[in-house]
């Protein structure tokens, strides 16, 4: 593990963090050289990341570069709600889809857990991930399954036409099915993670979370970029699946966390060999 300098070469080295404004990082790199990206912005100043002004578009622009054709973004995005709804994920959803991605598909985050409640509203237990593609449907779908209630062969629903009439016939159900794009994940120390310095950060996303995108978009070798890393989770689950990862942060204290929680999963590989 490294850490670069705020411009890396062309050369692209991996397994490594860079310290600084991700926007002229990634300028430096050359085109199509990233399979997937996974990351969440600091959206709508809910929260301080260090004083970073965020350049949405700027990003935006520079990950349809460095993205591989076929190539995956996936962006985790909430939204301020107190005052009514800013509307950011989709507002952001259609610049992405403005400028050439392709949005391949819109999944809740679910948090299983949240304390925090509304006053006139329902609680709000949910965020967007985008799933964004470059220059067609996405290259990688290993897709994760869950069991069915039930499996064999039965009478099933086919070729339903607008009369809504149900016709059925002989088939066979699977044993599995490929879960649906709602995402339910436990927050907080245990649930987000059980590394306790990840909490040094003002917003950390689950470990799983990233982990299971991770397995959905990519192979091992491929190379996964969060160019936000904060706490380093997404860099954490990729080298934990046999993925090559680049982390950058403009924040120094983040780029320290990130850099303490890979040499503990560095470690961790160590002793199951």
């Amino acid at each position: 593990m490294q850490t670069g300098d705020a411009k890396p070469d062309v050369l692209l080295e991996t397994d490594q963090f860079y310290r600084g404004n991700c926007v002229p990082v990634m300028a430096d790199w050359p085109p199509d050289c990233i399979d997937l990206t996974v990351t969440s912005p600091p959206y709508d100043t809910l929260r301080d990341y260090a004083g970073y002004s965020f350049d949405f578009a700027g990003i935006a622009s520079e990950l349809l570069r460095v993205t591989k054709p076929g190539g995956v973004v996936v962006w985790v995005v909430g939204e301020k709600i107190n005052g009514g709804r800013s509307l950011t994920g989709f507002r952001q959803a259609i610049h992405f889809q403005d400028i050439g991605f392709v949005v391949h598909d819109v999944m809740i985050y679910q948090k299983k857990n949240t304390p925090f409640m509304r006053s006139n509203a329902y609680t709000n237990a949910y965020e967007l991930m985008l799933i964004l593609s470059k220059d067609g449907p996405p290259k990688t779908f290993n897709p994760l399954k869950v069991p069915t209630q039930r499996s064999g062969r039965e009478l099933l629903t086919h070729n339903k036409l607008p009369d809504g009439v149900n016709k059925k016939k002989r088939g066979m159900l699977k044993r599995e099915k490929t879960r649906t794009n709602i995402w339910p994940y436990a927050v907080g120390f245990g649930g987000t993670t059980t590394d306790r310095i990840a909490f040094q950060h003002p917003a950390v996303f689950p470990d799983r979370l990233a982990e299971e995108h991770i397995l959905s978009w990519s192979n091992p070798g491929d190379l996964v970029l969060d160019p936000m890393c904060g706490s380093g989770t997404t860099c954490k689950m990729a080298l934990l699946n046999n993925r090559r990862y680049i982390g950058i942060d403009i924040a120094d204290e983040y780029i320290d966390i990130a850099e303490a929680r890979i040499g503990a999963a560095m470690s961790r590989l160590a002793g199951l060999e």
